[in-house]
């Protein structure tokens, strides 16, 4: 693996591109950093679509980043927040960001973004030791976590930017009395469920990471008759620092009048009232006594993740740790009894990696049929018939499993969905709209699933373990527990063979050593 790392954050407001050095004694190094802003979440209809002039910008920008990655030598890691996630034509900007740039993205889910931006800030800001609440404020989503060291306690992504709410209040750049009054009434009703959910774990610090922040952090400077420099990490202001800072910006009623306000980059002069006000009502609404300011944010902590994938250095969890916490979590959340599903799992699991040779899958996919082995029977929950297409649902629309992309949870929840009935057709709309390689995965995933399901049918374990035993048939070799009686479960797994024998592409037999 490369010991240099290029990430790309597509945001609401801007593209980042960071390229790093792994240190050897463990972390990084900073090589490079570049910006565009590029709007991809201007325009009208509240995030549901990108303009075309917008996918244009979006598209040169990463084909740039991608272009000046590959002369440093750097490998590309690039994700993609709220304005791409949220679109209803994102799959056309993907596609010409894949055809033009090279570069495949993953779009992250806000819980997912909450969860790197957290690593990123702890390579940042001394609070390791110390339970922190995370606020990064962005042009789309507002991302919240509690944590302690490299736990989550708790993570929420809410509605909430500075471009989303300079569209509803002030989109001609007056910042209005009356509108700055309804925009107030809005946030204070909209974080309130937030604000207790939040107030059940509690913090002991406040750490903020977006560009809003650092931005009103530098007009506090100024106030202080300090003379910032660009960096305003490790920063700190209180409540009554921000006040000043936003009867300032409120003072300043047009967005010509703001560009000159002193420490205010003018390029967010025409969001800044969105995000000052958004600010003020996270302070008064989590009772946030003071904010310390985190230069690191979302790439920084996608570098941190791809070096920990590649077990490069001193990097705390393993991502596959941090994934399996999740899926445990909601496994108990959404089940009765979670060792009704744990040993169909581990049969799973056990035939997956007997397989490796054959389907050639690693780790990565190892970690989406543990979660959807796991996960299964979540659809319980809402109704017994047709439970299966309930988990579907439920996983698919989760904001509890943190360590995982948008399409990794597309993949956990199809394989969920095809745990049991019919196996995939044309006629299933999501599975149809993967692409094949993801089609394959999912027939072999389920179909390894289901036969580690029939293999416990009775939930009592009486299956002790498996063997595959591969050659023009694929031979399942079960060991019965002592005394046990396995007819049912025999005849349950030869009855639900059809889709893996499809996956591998021969007979399926089921014998007893």
């Amino acid at each position: 693996m490369s010991d240099l790392h290029a990430a790309i954050d597509i945001g609401t407001n801007s593209i980042h591109l960071v390229v790093a050095r792994v240190r050897p004694e463990g972390g990084f190094e900073i090589v490079s950093r570049e910006k565009t802003s590029v709007r991809l979440g201007s325009g009208p209809g509240d995030l549901r679509s990108l303009e075309p002039d917008a996918i244009e910008r979006g598209v040169e920008a990463i084909t740039h980043y991608a272009r000046l990655a590959e002369s440093l030598g750097a490998d590309v890691t690039a994700v993609a927040t709220s304005a791409v996630r949220e679109a209803s034509n994102r799959d056309e900007f993907l596609r010409r960001v894949a055809r033009e740039s090279g570069v495949d993205v993953e779009v992250i889910s806000g819980v997912e973004e909450a969860r790197l931006i957290h690593l990123g800030v702890l390579q940042a800001v001394p609070v390791y030791d110390e339970q922190l609440l995370l606020i990064d404020i962005g042009g789309g989503s507002t991302e919240l976590l509690v944590g302690l060291g490299p736990r989550v306690l708790a993570a929420r992504s809410v509605k909430l930017g500075h471009i989303r709410l300079t569209d509803r209040f002030f989109a001609d750049g007056r910042s209005r009395s009356k509108k700055v009054a309804e925009c107030r009434r809005y946030l204070a009703a909209f974080l309130a469920p937030v604000a207790r959910d939040i107030a059940e774990v509690g913090f002991e610090r406040a750490v903020g990471s977006s560009g809003t922040i650092a931005s009103i952090a530098t007009m506090v400077e100024h106030h202080h008759g300090r003379e910032p420099t660009r960096w305003v990490n490790n920063a700190t202001f209180d409540r009554e620092d921000l006040g000043v800072v936003v009867d300032e910006i409120l003072a300043a009623k047009t967005t010509e009048r703001r560009g000159s306000l002193t420490g205010l980059d003018p390029r967010r002069a025409d969001v800044i009232v969105a995000g000052v006000l958004l600010l003020e009502a996270l302070f008064d609404e989590l009772s946030i006594p003071a904010m310390t300011v985190s230069e690191y944010a979302l790439r920084e902590g996608v570098l941190l993740d791809r070096i920990a994938a590649g077990d490069r250095g001193d990097v705390m969890r393993q991502l596959s740790d941090i994934r399996r916490d999740s899926v445990l979590g909601m496994a108990d959340r959404f089940s009765a009894d979670r060792s009704e599903v744990e040993h169909a799992t581990d049969l799973a699991l056990e035939m997956f990696d007997q397989l490796g040779d054959h389907h050639g899958y690693g780790s990565a996919e190892r970690d989406l049929l543990e979660a959807a082995g796991m996960l299964h029977n979540v659809g319980l929950f809402i109704s017994h018939a047709a439970h299966h297409k309930h988990s579907y649902y439920v996983i698919r629309h989760t904001d509890q499993l943190v360590g995982f992309t948008e399409g990794e949870i597309e993949l956990i929840a199809q394989v969920s969905r095809y745990h049991r009935r019919s196996a995939p057709k044309t006629s299933h709309e999501p599975f149809v709209a993967l692409d094949e390689a993801d089609r394959a995965l999912v027939r072999m995933l389920a179909g390894l699933l289901r036969v580690g399901i029939a293999l416990d049918r009775s939930r009592s374990e009486v299956v002790a373990d498996v063997e595959c035993r591969l050659g023009d048939e694929l031979e399942i070799v079960l060991t019965i527990a002592p005394g046990a009686d396995a007819d049912v479960e025999i005849f349950t797994a030869t009855d639900r063979t059809d889709l893996l024998a499809d996956a591998v592409g021969r007979p399926v037999r089921i014998v007893v050593a």
